[in-house]
């Protein structure tokens, strides 16, 4: 109950916040699948993006958070937890799959996840090679994919930058990506391995859409 309230209380201040500073804008919420759970996979510039998948995702997500995050301070700590924020070390092998297994939980359990496929945040802006870990998870569980593309979050904070700019977001939602039946795979790494690229695809599709 806490948790719950915590969440939609940091979701709805972050969401007018961004709203007045950003004019936070979302395109595509009609391309969500109404089954739950579902995978969200964005794009990540800014250490902006995780506040933004949070606010336009109509629902609650489960992220990962570096597990430096857990050591800034007590409150912070106990904000981290109380947003069901899953701490991971990417220099740690066996915490990374320790988190992958929780995800796995997650998902089985009915509970929909915040994933950035591109595995750290671009530095100059642009879309990265994805990493393979969101077609593990959906194949797995058979959740739907649902691709997200944030723009403007690199130019209003981007790496290395403390501060929050008023350049303006949007948040676009694409095509629901669906693993195949078990009956229509070949083999689970040829599965994988096309999921990886529908979304990377789909991504950036989405990205030229944002440029251009």
């Amino acid at each position: 109950m806490l948790r719950a309230c915590v969440y939609w209380l940091a979701k709805h201040l972050c969401w007018v916040a961004l709203k007045i500073h950003n004019r936070l804008r979302v395109e595509g919420l009609e391309k969500i699948p109404s089954q739950r759970p579902v995978i969200v996979a964005a794009n990540h510039t800014s250490n902006l993006d995780p506040v933004v998948v949070g606010c336009v995702f109509p629902g609650t997500l489960r992220p990962l958070g570096k597990i430096e995050l857990f050591q800034i301070h007590p409150i912070f700590t106990w904000l981290m937890n109380n947003l069901g924020v899953i701490p991971v070390s990417k220099e740690n092998r066996a915490t990374a799959a320790a988190a992958l297994k929780t995800f796995l939980g997650l998902l089985k359990n009915g509970e929909s996840l915040m994933i950035f496929p591109e595995g750290a945040r671009s530095l100059d802006g642009r879309l990265k090679p994805l990493e393979g870990g969101v077609a593990v998870l959906a194949t797995n569980v058979d959740a739907p994919i649902v691709p997200l593309y944030i723009a403007g979050s690199f130019e209003a904070m981007p790496v290395g930058s403390s501060k929050i700019t008023r350049h303006p977001i949007v948040a676009r939602f694409g095509e629901p990506i669906m693993p195949k039946p078990q009956e229509q795979r070949g083999s689970m790494k040829e599965e994988r391995e096309r999921i990886r690229e529908t979304l990377q695809k789909e991504l950036a599709r989405l990205e030229q859409e944002s440029i251009g």
